[in-house]
């Protein structure tokens, strides 16, 4: 491939397998597209998926996927604890080699128009935001499905393709270009929602937290604990070992600590490097130091 990008689409179904795999499916045997990883939780109920590929050919098979989301789900019958406003909640394109941000933003506008020509109400964000206002996809996302009918009506909030309210059952989307970000949970030793919420307030950026960090609480009921559930926008500049160690620190006041932490979907292997570093003490490490980085060259 001479060029690529990555793409992580979001899909508001983690109970049906049998629906995930219709999705999966878009990306399975096709030309100029690699199906990376998926993960699914019930909690949220909600499926990640990553792929990389040749613009083109990824562009296709998003919208196919997104064409099968809109058949498969129905978000009047949806409940999961992550917040989600779409039957394919989010569309996020990642420049990898040879393709540049502003590229990644002009795929992002061609799919939103095709998918805006399937009756869904398309918003941009993060890169491709036509305003300040639409970057952060919290703000986008605020009043979720049951809430967008009404959001709509304002302004500032019309959809940047596709029609001016939602669609019925599949809701709307929000695809933009971003660059790389990590999916960080970190779980408790309580089931207190409450408490992983006013820990994740402390931690974020827009609760006065770490800059590259968005975060929300979240219940997960199969092991009947709380779990901080954060985003880390730039790995580089807000390590993943930080945001650990200042969700340890909050928790202390509550008397609570940290059971377990999880990554979702695909990590930058610097970013486990930087965290290895920190917790080892390791002093003046190089990542060529890595034997599978070696041999791979």
């Amino acid at each position: 491939m001479e060029r690529i990008v990555e793409c992580v689409p979001n899909f508001s179904e983690g109970r049906r397998p049998e629906v995930i795999e219709k999705i999966i499916d878009s990306f399975r045997g096709k030309d100029g597209v690699k199906l990376l990883d998926y993960s699914s939780d019930k909690d949220h109920n909600r499926t990640v998926v990553t792929l990389v590929g040749e613009p083109e050919n990824v562009k296709e098979a998003v919208i196919q996927a997104v064409k099968v989301a809109m058949d498969e789900i129905d978000l009047r019958n949806h409940t999961g604890e992550h917040p989600r406003m779409g039957a394919c909640d989010v569309i996020p394109f990642i420049p990898i080699k040879n393709y540049s941000i502003e590229e990644a933003v002009a795929l992002s506008k061609e799919v939103g128009e095709a998918i805006g020509a399937l009756g869904i109400p398309v918003f941009l964000y993060e890169r491709s935001a036509t305003a300040a206002h639409r970057e952060n996809l919290a703000a986008i996302r605020k009043g979720q499905f049951e809430g967008m009918a009404e959001k709509m009506k304002e302004e500032k909030w019309y959809s940047d393709f596709g029609p001016g309210v939602p669609h019925g059952s599949f809701g709307t989307v929000a695809v933009g270009a971003r660059m790389p970000l990590v999916a960080f949970n970190v779980n408790l030793n309580t089931p207190d929602v409450a408490i992983a919420d006013a820990i994740a307030k402390k931690v974020r950026h827009i609760g006065g937290g770490l800059r590259y960090v968005k975060g929300m609480g979240v219940y997960l009921k199969d092991r009947n604990i709380a779990q901080v559930s954060m985003n880390l926008t730039d790995y580089t500049k807000t390590s993943i070992y930080r945001a650990l160690e200042t969700v340890r620190f909050e928790a202390k006041r509550y008397g609570v600590s940290v059971v377990g932490t999880e990554i979702i979907g695909l990590v930058p292997q610097q970013a486990l490097i930087d965290s290895a570093e920190y917790y080892m003490g390791i002093e003046n490490f190089s990542s060529a130091q890595i034997l599978e980085n070696k041999l791979s060259e």
